[in-house]
């Protein structure tokens, strides 16, 4: 049996596992005004924000090391094991969030949740690696991010609408219960990598591999060969350097959204879970457009003869420049739907920016690097969203959340700075370069 076209379907399950994922770890921040009614009756927002923040700066850093720890396993078992353990281990851990009885337990919880989530974005890198060819990369990681957005534009009403139903207990099971089910087709449809799948076109096969090769940098005619070094010379380079600040910095401005919307909608205009349910899921709407925007738009731009540098940073730019003014605009957003517009429009930059980001560590190594690089960008990004998460309680107090947008602002400016200045040139790196 022949499928045409086998490397869509596998980036589809892949942005499949991204909605899951999402859906999995909005369920918690669109159900804590119900939680912190049952577990802390009697506490002020600000405190029951705190004691938020504090599962949430938990997860986060979980998460953090989890992409450290995931960008191995992937390296180690391959793409097709590493979503069975990751995807597996994080569905369990969602279903046990019924049992949880306050921040011990919850933090317990939400610890295993971050570790075995985070392998779904080096996992993602090195699916995209496999199964594409260079100058489709982009689309295919906009493709998959574009999974993180839709995660949240069905997360946050499905969730409010299951709470018609079912309690917050039984709505952890629920969600729990998808991502065992996705393991199905996934285990079935990913046999092996594109050069040895037996399902796949020999036409498919070659057009894969044939765009993977490097290119003739040295102009002898012959492909340059792939350069695989260790994790210390991977770090001695400052291209890696660039990718690892850039995530550093870009990433907490998606955690800004993904952890604060429902709370800021709650905490400034008042709603309750259902009125948060029709408002919350508006930004990610923006946010799948922008992964769509940055992946297309970097694909035409390389078929119309720009080269990977010229494509990846003008991109990357545009992104940040759209989301600078949104982010200082949202210090007086004025009602509820100009604040979740505006927003949109951030979270569109956003996508925009991170899609090519993302795919900086394939454009630049090969081989086993690629989840190796991802893996230690991926966690410096999850630390500072932990640092920026344990910030908000104390910036926003009273119900104030300017200085953190100021910051979300700041931090776009630095993730242009990473990547113009410690990127040079987008290219594959020899050794000794």
């Amino acid at each position: 049996m022949k499928i045409k076209g086998l490397r869509w379907w596998v980036v589809a399950l892949i942005a499949l596992a991204t909605i899951i994922n999402y859906i999995d770890r909005q369920s918690l921040s669109v159900l804590w005004p119900e939680i912190a009614k049952e577990l802390y009756p009697g506490h002020t927002p600000d405190e029951t924000k705190a004691i938020y923040a504090l599962i949430s700066i938990i997860f986060v850093f979980s998460y953090a090391f989890g992409q450290a720890i995931f960008g191995k396993i992937f390296d180690w078992v391959g793409t097709r094991m590493g979503f069975v353990l990751s995807i597996g281990v994080w569905s369990i851990s969602t279903a046990l969030h019924a049992f949880a009885q306050g921040i011990l337990s919850f933090g317990i919880f939400r610890s295993i949740l971050g570790i075995s989530e985070a392998g779904n974005w080096p996992g993602a890198t090195k699916g995209n690696a496999e199964w594409f060819p260079t100058k489709e990369r982009a689309l295919a990681q906009g493709i998959f991010n574009s999974g993180a957005a839709i995660g949240g534009i069905i997360s946050i009403p499905l969730i409010a609408a299951l709470t018609i139903i079912f309690d917050w207990k039984a709505i952890f099971i629920i969600i729990g219960l998808a991502g065992l089910l996705w393991l199905i087709p996934w285990w079935i449809l990913v046999k092996a990598p594109p050069k040895s799948h037996p399902w796949i076109t020999d036409e498919e096969r070659e057009y894969i591999l044939t765009g993977q090769k490097n290119e003739d940098f040295d102009g002898d005619g012959t492909p340059d060969q792939q350069y695989n070094p260790n994790t210390g010379q991977l770090l001695s380079h400052k291209q890696s350097w660039g990718v690892i600040l850039a995530s550093a910095f870009i990433d907490p401005i998606w955690w800004l959204f993904v952890f604060w919307i429902p709370i800021y909608l709650h905490e400034v205009y008042a709603m309750d879970v259902t009125s948060i349910g029709l408002y919350g899921w508006v930004p990610y709407v923006g946010a799948m457009f922008g992964a769509w925007f940055g992946g297309l738009f970097a694909q035409n731009r390389l078929k119309a003869g720009w080269n990977i540098n010229k494509t990846r940073k003008v991109v990357i730019t545009i992104g940040c420049l759209i989301m600078l003014p949104a982010l200082i605009a949202m210090a007086n957003p004025g009602g509820p739907t100009s604040a979740v517009i505006i927003m949109a429009v951030i979270l569109f930059g956003f996508q925009t920016t991170i899609g090519n980001v993302q795919t900086l560590p394939s454009d630049l190594f090969s081989g086993k690097t690629v989840g190796t690089l991802a893996g230690f960008s991926g966690m410096a990004a999850k630390l500072t969203a932990a640092g920026l998460t344990y910030l908000v309680p104390w910036l926003t107090s009273g119900g104030n959340y300017t200085p953190a947008f100021i910051i979300g602002a700041a931090l776009a400016i630095l993730t242009l700075a990473s990547v113009w200045i410690l990127i040079p040139i987008v290219k594959p790196i020899k050794k000794g370069i």
